[in-house]
């Protein structure tokens, strides 16, 4: 297949709003790959590589060559080039890279370039995201959504579940299972605006605490234990007590869902950041134990003793978690028909320091890699988690810095991000160093007083509303909006989307 062909289905998905075009125009062009090339062409039309950066950012495709009249490179000739380059290290390898992309964007057109330049630039925008390429991959193989959906949960990447189900159809897809000390994708939650919004939209549900901690998945085969962070990133070596409790439990196999937290003496939550230092460095393990010990409660079972549980209801999962763990381990929980016989509890947990509950439904299947409607959140003030845009220079004490933040909320639809206003306030002088520095990595362009940035830092902000407002595109800006913490567990693709937003600002006008 021919590079050309998926770089015009992009600008032809990008051109249309309809869902239903856009997975048309997918599953067509994926019924014409071939078998190797399927990977990387569901990893190209959802905007990413499917063998991650190859360090190559704005500065160095300033002076590229004239493209080419007529397309020549296959999809494979592409991907082998871009590998070629993400390999490159050493003496000499900025050169090399430089003439290896000379070489690449000299045989390509006019419209490959652009595709490829927002490739490398994590820019390409044309509403193309994890969803819609489901749907497609499905249509193209002539499958149900759900099954491609439920292997991916496992598989945990499209492009190997893409391949699998096109050559084989659904017998393909038997090969993606539960795999203990393999992560999985978590289940995501959704935001209700407040507690009887939750019971409205699920009821009757379990409610329980909502940790402002650090998601932890924990796997256990025998005397082998592996935890993995929300992104799937391994943590074993991070974090040996809760290893060891894990070692301890009565199990021989066992795939865990859960939060570390570190508490105070009192028990209360520490802060966010004070968790996440735990596992931002290899070094200095056991000091960071003994300054920073953490606590784990898990809240979930997916695979116990040879079972996997993730599509048995929530409530029976629970209860096996419940028969094999320890209570100072479980999450504390309760369950209520009404927002009324739930409240106690959510007040009990405010007052204890905690973020706020979950609440939910005692009947649905754990929905892997998917911020299903059966899990929602209900915290005491309105947070969000959004992406930054773009920073201003700071005045005064703050010159120097990266100050003043654009922030923006997820648009599944368009692909992109709309942004719902700035904030400077809620920052430490250290926070200021560090999102600096960070964010000038980041950097696409600049003007007098801003740094645009490629959209990929994840910030918790709270505000205390949502106001209309016809200075930005969706028409919302946050109100008195602070920043509480960056979230380094999340990507921008986890951000809190506009759809939500609304949500909560038509909740607190009915």
């Amino acid at each position: 297949m021919l590079f050309e062909d998926v770089a015009r289905t992009s600008a032809e998905v990008a051109r249309t709003s309809s869902r239903s075009r856009k997975v048309e125009l997918l599953g067509g062009l994926l019924r014409s790959a071939g078998p190797a090339e399927v990977p990387v062409v569901v990893a190209y039309l959802s905007g990413a590589l499917p063998h991650g950066p190859v360090g190559v950012g704005w500065a160095s495709l300033r002076d590229l060559p004239p493209p080419a009249s007529r397309a020549t490179l296959g999809v494979r000739e592409v991907d082998a080039a871009l590998r070629r380059i993400g390999s490159l290290s050493g003496a000499g390898s900025q050169s090399a890279r430089r003439r290896e992309l000379a070489d690449l964007f000299g045989r390509v057109t006019e419209l490959e370039r652009r595709f490829l330049i927002g490739l490398l630039t994590g820019e390409v925008r044309q509403g193309a995201l994890e969803g819609v390429m489901v749907e497609a991959v499905a249509r193209a193989a002539e499958v149900p959504p759900g099954a491609v959906r439920r292997a991916l949960m496992l598989g945990a990447d499209l492009g190997a579940v893409a391949a699998a189900v096109l050559a084989e159809s659904e017998r393909g897809l038997a090969r993606f299972r539960l795999q203990v000390l393999e992560p999985v994708q978590p289940m995501l939650a959704r935001t209700a605006s407040d507690l009887a919004g939750a019971f409205g939209r699920i009821a009757p549900a379990s409610i329980e605490w909502k940790l402002d901690g650090a998601r932890i998945q924990v796997h256990r085969r025998g005397d082998r234990v592996r935890v993995f962070t929300r992104n799937l990133a391994d943590a074993t070596e991070r974090v040996p007590e809760i290893v060891e409790r894990v070692l301890a439990l009565p199990v021989e196999a066992v795939v865990l869902d859960g939060e570390a937290i570190a508490l105070r003496d009192d028990g209360r939550p520490r802060a966010f950041q004070v968790t996440m230092r735990r596992f931002g460095s290899r070094r200095g393990v056991e000091e960071l134990r003994a300054e920073i010990p953490l606590s784990c409660f898990f809240f979930d079972a997916l695979h116990l003793d040879g079972e996997d549980l993730i599509d048995r209801p929530q409530a029976a999962r629970f209860e096996a978690l419940r028969e094999r763990v320890p209570p100072d381990l479980v999450v504390p929980r309760t369950e209520a028909a009404t927002d009324a016989e739930a409240r106690p509890f959510l007040e009990e947990t405010l007052a204890r320091g905690h973020e706020g509950v979950m609440v939910k439904a005692l009947d649905a299947p754990y929905e892997a890699g998917r911020r299903g409607a059966s899990w929602l959140k209900v915290k005491r003030a309105h947070t969000l988690d959004l992406v930054v845009l773009a920073a201003e220079w700071g005045h005064g004490r703050r010159r120097g810095w990266l100050s003043n933040l654009h922030l923006g909320a997820r648009d599944p639809s368009s692909g992109g991000f709309v942004m719902l206003g700035k904030t400077f306030k809620g920052m430490t002088d250290q926070m200021l160093a560090w999102q600096t520095e960070r964010l000038l990595e980041l950097e696409a362009a600049r003007d007098r007083s801003t740094v645009y940035v490629r959209p990929e830092l994840v910030v918790e902000v709270a505000f205390d509303g949502l106001q209309e407002s016809p200075r930005y595109p969706g028409g919302l800006a946050l109100r008195f909006a602070r920043v509480k913490g960056y979230r380094p567990d999340k990507r921008a693709g986890e951000a809190d989307t506009i759809e939500t937003v609304r949500a909560i600002h038509a909740g607190s006008n009915s």
